[in-house]
């Protein structure tokens, strides 16, 4: 018990009065690294700039702190000592606003640990992810802006072109299309024949939700004159996807959209090659691919929920300025609150949430025989009046070689990028056919 009050009590003091939680964190990770060595006795030195806080700020601060070395501890296997810290910090919590700042990050995370522990991860149906997908959707700009500036890319692909083909490997409510499809109606010389294919999860419940949403779809394609085809393809897992599946016609230009999924398939590293590999089977005009910018794939397991602590105090600050009812916040905050547990609750298959930077990302995709395209002016500018939707002043779009960021004032959050596969051999051809 003496280690315990030791880390509880020794701690580094700052003001958050003046500065976003996203620094404020960042700051803090910033000293522990240089002061954490943690060797066997778990004390955090205490000998750097002293401020005078409130009681509130100084609980958060030591929950940061904790937070720290209870992910330390359980790197090495003290699980007793760990689940004595969670409990130490469900007790700061009490002195803390979990409703907003690094009260409501650090609870999100607390829980995680906790659940690490016990071994207990949260069961969710497929409408729950639904409704909170949506309610994310609506309370900050990082899906729009993943689907408008995909969609830009791919309507840029498509120019000439009188028969086109988009696969979406997370069809998720559909949300990405009616934009695309009201921005083909309008094209100049007429609409073409638009065929999307979307995959996602098999339904439950005698219902076939991929088909309810093709034929939403469909009924907004009629009301503006655009031809449209709709096929779902059900599946668990995208690695379980195979071209033939997709019913690709060589005379059509194909678009395949990834919005934050092939991050699932590095968990082992032939399914994301035999990904990419039939990927290039279909010859696409146009790969559009959305990641979170972050590193939550690291070896081990401090690193990873370091790197998670730092990413989600950026995301949570954003959502908290944003303009939104607070049960839709609620729900949304949900969403991040269950990648966070994937990120670190889970470990092998379970671990889906393995977020890579766009630079890990441009290295794989270059060896599996992708060049990178230039996004071009008109997506910058459609991402950038995106965010004068949102009243919240830290929004920030960045190019960066061709692909866009969005992020949380200096920090990159999530990074588009678009790609054009290299032909492939004859030999590649049938390795990937059979």
């Amino acid at each position: 018990m003496e280690r315990l009050e030791n880390v509880i009590s020794d701690t580094i003091l700052y003001d958050p009065s003046n500065i976003g939680l996203g620094s404020l964190v960042d700051t803090l990770l910033s000293d522990l690294d240089q002061t954490m060595s943690l060797p066997s006795h778990y004390h955090l030195s205490s000998d750097l700039p002293d401020f005078a806080t409130t009681v509130e700020e100084h609980s958060g601060i030591r929950l940061i702190h904790t937070l720290m070395t209870c992910a330390d501890s359980l790197q090495r296997g003290h699980f007793s000592f760990a689940a004595s810290l969670i409990q130490n910090m469900q007790g700061l919590l009490a002195h803390v606003n979990t409703n907003c700042g690094i009260g409501k990050v650090a609870a999100c995370f607390i829980d995680a640990l906790r659940r690490r522990i016990s071994n207990k991860f949260p069961a969710s149906s497929a409408y729950e992810n639904d409704v909170l997908y949506h309610n994310y959707y609506e309370a900050c700009p990082y899906l729009k802006f993943a689907h408008f500036t995909a969609n830009q890319a791919i309507l840029e692909a498509f120019n000439g072109h009188d028969c086109v083909h988009v696969i979406d490997f997370n069809l998720m409510q559909g949300l990405q299309w009616p934009a695309l499809i009201q921005a083909l109606a309008l094209r100049p010389g007429g609409p073409p024949l638009l065929r999307l294919t979307g995959i996602g999860p098999p339904s439950a419940e005698n219902r076939d939700n991929l088909r309810e949403i093709g034929l939403r779809l469909a009924e907004l394609a009629r009301s503006v004159n655009v031809r449209f085809a709709f096929r779902g393809v059900a599946a668990w897992r995208l690695e379980d996807v195979k071209p033939w599946m997709l019913q690709v016609s060589p005379n059509e230009a194909v678009a395949v959209n990834s919005i934050m999924q092939l991050h699932r398939l590095t968990a082992v590293k032939s399914a994301v090659e035999e990904v990419l590999g039939w990927i290039r089977i279909l010859n696409p005009k146009i790969v559009t691919v959305v990641e979170q910018e972050a590193n939550h794939n690291g070896e081990g397991f401090l690193e990873r929920f370091t790197e998670a602590l730092h990413y989600y105090s950026s995301v949570f600050d954003s959502l908290d300025a944003c303009p939104v009812e607070p049960d839709k916040a609620a729900l949304a905050e949900m969403y991040l609150q269950r990648e966070i547990c994937n990120v670190v609750c889970c470990e092998g298959p379970a671990r889906l949430e393995r977020h890579e930077p766009l630079a890990k990302w441009r290295d794989r995709l270059g060896k599996a025989g992708f060049r990178a395209l230039h996004l071009g002016f008109n997506a910058y500018k459609q991402a950038s009046m995106l965010l004068t939707l949102f009243s919240a002043e830290g929004f920030c779009v960045q190019e960066n070689q061709g692909s866009l960021t969005l992020g949380w004032h200096s920090r990159p959050l999530i990074a588009a990028s678009a790609w054009q596969a290299a032909p492939l051999g004859d030999d590649e051809t049938l390795r990937f056919e059979h």
